[in-house]
């Protein structure tokens, strides 16, 4: 979890100090980089015989806000590949327009919109943004009590808001689909925390 939110990080680090043109080669290399050596890192604890010696059903970390056991690691693995194949289907370059909006604060159809399509803008926010949701969705079943849960569970899914609402196709509708999406992820943390 540790390396895929440190790769989150390096990525906003990239977004602020890396010129334009070479942020999505950056990106990608931080975002792949990130998930195989978090994806090695979970397979060498998985198959670490001392968290789990003497019978022991694995690890308690952060003051016992983390529990890590076999089948959280392999829940994590699993997250891990399905993460790295999503990011290869984000990062497909055979389309002559990307999937995602240049800028996102664009009005749909406007003259702002038009000339970052014809600059060739990209969104490259969106591998920090993947990365942070897919180190929320790490942290959810590793979580041990309610409270780390909730934490994971937003984690997980603000940066998913972002995400729907950044489609260049169908602006309005990918707009439209962020703000239901966001009402009903705070109707359900509203739930989830009364509970």
């Amino acid at each position: 979890m540790l390396v895929v939110f440190a790769g989150a990080i390096i990525g906003v680090l990239v977004e602020a100090f890396v010129p334009r043109p070479l942020r999505r080669s950056v990106h990608l290399v931080v975002t792949f980089g990130a998930l195989l050596a978090a994806f090695i890192w979970t397979c060498v604890i998985a198959g670490s015989s001392t968290i789990f010696a003497k019978g022991s059903a694995g690890h308690v970390a952060a003051m016992g806000a983390v529990a890590v056991d076999r089948p959280t690691l392999f829940i994590q693995g699993t997250i891990l590949v399905l993460a790295f194949v999503s990011v290869l289907l984000i990062a497909d370059a055979s389309h002559d327009v990307p999937e995602f909006a240049g800028q996102a604060a664009a009005v749909p159809g406007s003259a702002e919109e038009r000339a970052s399509l014809l600059a060739g803008f990209v969104h490259t926010e969106i591998y920090p943004l993947t990365l942070f949701s897919v180190g929320g969705m790490m942290l959810f079943p590793a979580s041990s009590d309610l409270l780390t849960m909730f934490v994971a569970l937003e984690v997980l899914s603000l940066p998913l808001y972002l995400l729907c609402g950044l489609a260049r196709r169908r602006r309005l509708l990918s707009h439209e689909a962020a703000m239901k999406y966001f009402l009903l992820g705070a109707f359900s943390s509203a739930f989830f925390l009364f509970g």
